[in-house]
């Protein structure tokens, strides 16, 4: 957020915090949130870079193209398992996943 955006909401009495204050998380938590979400960010990206579909990929891991999905949006009902099976599953070494969380 832009900070002239940010003071004006503070003008006009709101609160502005993180996302982590907002939902009273631990550290611990706020972390393993940002984890899976870079995970996620990172198994699209791959995915993409190899041209291929949700549904090529749900192929190659035999699932469903809508598990795909689930795992790019970072769905609390997908394990970092599959996450990381996956990017393994488009030929990612456990550096260069390393790499792309960093």
């Amino acid at each position: 957020m832009n900070s002239a955006k940010k003071k004006r909401l503070e003008a006009n009495g709101w609160r502005v915090g993180s996302t982590a204050e907002f939902l009273n998380l631990s550290p611990e938590e706020a972390a393993y949130i940002e984890l899976k979400l870079a995970l996620s960010k990172a198994l699209q990206d791959l995915r993409k870079s190899k041209n291929l579909t949700q549904v090529d990929l749900a192929k190659r891991i035999k699932s469903s193209q809508s598990r795909v999905a689930k795992m790019e949006a970072g769905d609390a009902s997908v394990t970092m398992d599959l996450m990381f099976r996956s990017m393994f599953a488009l030929g990612a070494s456990r550096k260069k996943v390393v790499g792309m969380l960093v």
